[in-house]
This record gives structure tokens, sequence and C-alpha cells, in this order.
């Protein structure tokens, strides 16, 4: 349902601050609403707001049955959107993603049969299990916001959000992401296991006079239309971003490309997610600017899959979260 809260563009002059907090609150009860379906994760599905609100895509790693298809179905509930979900396999074709055309014999004439790709949500459910071929397929749906097919470009719906997972184990068999695809994604947010407590209040929710381990969908409200979510897009654009923020992230970024240890650092569009993503943190905590902390919470999520460590560096058992710490440890954060 729309809510006209949510001005399609501020006048100007317009004080933002309200409509920004109104927006904010607005995304504190779809994160609300989610935890109803998805017991824990917070900073999972935190981040993978800040990637929608920020008009971007997620990369989601973790191992089987934590949630990741759930969290992406939730989300979809909350906003009303349309949501197809792609199994990724090694026989999955390019076409089966985009669509492809038909002959139709009554009417001689070619039609465009959509893939599944065209929908606001779609979940890439183990994206590293088809060949890259198949892979490539969502690069141009990603980047340009559009599909290719029989030489016709076709608009997909906005918003428009990947989420693509890969299981970090059993790797055989599997293609790797290329670094020119992963540089896609805005944020690469990484599920771990649950908390005993959080476990716990799993079990009950799951076990408690139902038959099999689905969890309720039907109680989630919807809060937001898809039109609502393009109108806070467009709010966190305006969030302002001092020079000394921008100074902070492009020095956390050039740190990566000198960093003993590191083969190939983030590139430029690093520190453009980094500081898309800081926007729509603010937005979060209902501010109409960007403060350091925004900056240092989401420079893992956003730059961790845009590193190469070197095989001496993985062989101490270093992973890339771990030169990110360093790194903001060794640049001086500006003074708010």
């Amino acid at each position: 349902m729309s809510d006209p809260t949510f001005p399609s563009q501020p006048a100007v002059g317009q004080d933002t601050a309200s409509p920004l907090k109104s927006a904010g609150a607005k995304v504190q009860a779809m994160r609300h609403e989610i935890s109803k379906a998805l017991v824990g994760q917070k900073e999972a599905v935190e981040q993978v707001l800040i990637a929608l609100l920020a008009s971007g895509h997620v990369l989601v790693e973790g191992v089987p049955g934590l949630g990741k298809t759930l969290l992406v179905r939730a989300l979809s509930r909350t906003i009303g959107g349309t949501f197809n979900r792609i199994q990724f396999t090694p026989d999955l074709m390019p076409s089966d993603v985009t669509g492809h055309a038909l002959y139709d014999l009554k009417s001689e004439q070619f039609h465009i049969r959509r893939g599944p790709v065209f929908a606001h949500l779609v979940l890439a459910d183990e994206i590293n299990r088809a060949p890259a071929k198949t892979q490539a397929a969502l690069l141009e749906a990603m980047q340009e916001y559009q599909v290719t097919i029989d030489g016709q470009a076709h608009q997909l719906p906005r918003p428009f959000l990947v989420m693509a997972t890969q299981n970090p184990i059993e790797q055989e068999g599997t293609y790797p992401l290329p670094e020119a695809q992963l540089d896609r994604f805005l944020l690469k947010v990484v599920i771990g296991y649950p908390t005993l407590n959080e476990e716990q209040r799993l079990l009950t929710l799951v076990t408690r006079g139902k038959m099999g381990d689905t969890l309720d969908f039907d109680s989630l409200q919807t809060l937001l239309s898809p039109e609502d979510i393009q109108a806070v897009q467009q709010l966190v654009a305006q969030i302002r971003i001092d020079d000394s923020i921008r100074d902070y992230a492009a020095h956390i970024v050039r740190a990566t490309r000198d960093w003993p240890g590191i083969s190939v650092g983030a590139g430029p569009r690093g520190g453009i997610a980094l500081l898309r993503a800081a926007r729509a943190a603010a937005l979060l905590e209902g501010r109409d600017f960007v403060i350091p902390d925004d900056v240092k919470r989401l420079a893992e999520p956003a730059l961790r899959h845009r590193l190469v460590l070197s095989p001496e560096l993985e062989m101490e058992g270093q992973s890339a979260d771990d030169v990110i710490k360093a790194i903001l440890q060794s640049v001086p954060a500006p003074r708010q």
C-alpha cells in the first residue's frame, strides 16, 4: 500500500528529516516482521535491508539450513513485491534465467517468454553450481536492470534485488564466481549458526503443533509497496556525506591495494558500494547524514568479496574479514 509520507523527490529547500525518520521507522517495522519468520540473524537481515535501500544486490554465504531462502521470502512478503527462486544447477541454461523467444505456429510470430529473473526479488540459489555462461546471464540484469532477448532489451521491474546464495562447503563440481561478477554485488553477507537461545526459540516455533519444518508466513504484514521502496531509495540518495567521510572511505579502499598479503585489492566500485551502504545504514537510524561508524560497520560486507588474499596469508589462517579489521584499525577515522 502506498504511503503519502514518502515523497518521490524532496522539493528544493525542503526539510527531509521528517520523511527520513518516517522511512526509517517503516524499514525498522519491516525488520521486525521478518524476525517473525527468521529467528536471529539480525545482522544479516539488516545488511539485506541496507542493500535493498541502496538499490544493490547481495551475495549470501552460509552452510545449508541457516535460513537464506527464508530471509528473501520473508522480505518479499513485507514489500508486497513479486518473488522468484532460481535453483542453479550444472545443466541450467542462460535462457532458463532470462527467458527466450517462442514461435507461435498459429500467429506465425515470435513471442517473448520472460524468465524468472523478471521479479522484484530474485533468489539465485547456489549460484556457483551453474557454469560461467549461465552465471553471466545475471550480469546484464544486475548492472543494467534489463534483459536482452532476441536482440530486444526488456526492462526489469523496480525495485530489483538479486540475492544469490552459495555454500562455503561441498565445493566439488562448482564454478566459483569470477571477480568481475563478485564486484557486481553491493554486499556479501555471511550467515553463521544461531546462538543457543535463538536455536531453542527456532525449535519451539517449528515443533509447536506443526507438521513438517516450515515456518508461518501468513502472519507477515505487507508494509511497503514496490513504489514506496523506490521512494525510500530516492531518500537514501539524498543523505549527506561529508567530504571527510568520503576521504575516509577512499583511504580504506586504497589501503586494501597496498596491504601485505593481499594479491588484489578493492577497485573503485568498492568505495562506491561502501558509501552507498553507509547512506542506507544512516536512514535505518533516522539520520540524514553519514557518520564514520556507518562506514566502519559496513566495511566488511562491502569489501570482503572484492579482495583476493595471497596463498601465504590463507595458509596462516587469515580471512578477508581479518584483513579489513586490521585496515580499519590502521586508517584514522574522522572526528565527528
